[in-house]
């Protein structure tokens, strides 16, 4: 009897252990594809996890505040985001990193947290937090690129 019950314990961990890799490879596809799908110089937000819904905008510069009227994120795209990526680019600058920030203004203040160009993307957000301890899953307000150096805590 015990050799029968370690024998299906072990089928049934090695079943779990297929199984759920598998979601998050599927997860990983839908963001792997948005990032290799977007201008090369550009971050872009999604409204959902894992790149999914609604695309919220792609900026290639500086938004200080993603809910009013001027620049790549307007009106509602304000604490909507929870998957961001970053393609940025390397020729002729060293703003590589995209600061997210749960302020709005060109105080840049507020809790961030980063994201550098060879993480790629943060596909779900609600495992993160702000400097300032606030969850960064829909509380996105503003971004600006900086250099890597600039950013002490990063999305993972």
């Amino acid at each position: 009897m015990r050799k029968w019950f370690a024998a299906t314990a072990a089928v049934g961990i090695a079943l779990l252990g297929v199984s759920l890799p598998a979601g998050t490879a599927q997860a990983a596809t839908a963001c792997d594809n948005a990032w290799n799908g977007m201008p090369t110089g550009y971050m872009r937000a999604y409204q959902n996890a894992y790149c999914g819904g609604d695309m919220l905008g792609q900026s290639a510069g500086n938004d200080s505040n993603w809910g009013n009227g001027q620049g790549a994120f307007q009106g509602s795209d304000t604490n909507r985001a929870s998957s961001v990526l970053n393609k940025g680019t390397t020729s002729g600058t060293t703003y590589t990193a995209v600061q997210f920030l749960n302020g709005t203004g060109t105080d840049w203040g507020g809790g961030y947290i980063c994201l550098k160009r060879g993480e790629l993307y943060a596909d779900y957000l609600g495992d993160n937090y702000f400097t300032s301890g606030y969850n960064v899953n829909d509380a996105i307000s503003s971004h600006r690129w900086l250099p890597p150096s600039a950013c002490s805590k990063f999305l993972t």
